[in-house]
């Protein structure tokens, strides 16, 4: 699968009184590098709404394991890839390391993503639904590998 890797400094402003990332903060890592996982495949946010005239990805199901706490002034490493994709739904796992602070280097948090493909609701403008992942937008986010693979398959 497609990895994303992006470089996150820890500010003093995402830290808890006891100078350790403030437990919420995770989750707006994760959302940021959605969208970056998202972007490096070619599909930046406003292009994507525009294209596929979604209203967006958005997050239905979140969760995390806190592993090593990160600190402020930490230059941490997050990882993300999608892991599974549903007609309308898929799964983005994110890993935070912590590459250069020793004794505690290693993986520091794990989290987990499931997300939607919306569509606005044509019965109401006031909601959304979800909608099938275009195959081309699936296929933007696998190596060339299951490219090949899937083409194998496909019927001639």
């Amino acid at each position: 699968m497609f990895l994303n890797k992006r470089m996150i400094r820890i500010e003093w402003g995402d830290c808890d009184p006891a100078g350790i990332v403030f437990f919420p903060r995770y989750f707006a890592y994760f959302d940021a590098c959605t969208m970056s996982l998202f972007e490096a495949a070619g599909l930046p946010k406003p292009q994507m709404l525009k294209t596929y005239k979604i209203t967006g990805i958005p997050m239905v199901d979140v969760r995390a394991r806190f592993l090593i706490p990160s600190r402020f002034g930490d230059d941490v490493e997050m990882l993300s890839e999608i892991t599974a994709w549903r007609r309308s739904s898929f799964n983005v796992r994110h890993r935070l390391y912590r590459p250069s602070a020793l004794p505690d280097a290693g993986l520091a948090v794990e989290g987990f993503e499931t997300r939607v493909w919306a569509e606005p609701n044509p019965d109401d403008p006031e909601k959304i639904r979800g909608a099938e992942t275009p195959a081309e937008v699936v296929r933007r986010f696998m190596t060339d590998e299951e490219r090949a693979a899937a083409n194998a398959k496909a019927p001639a």
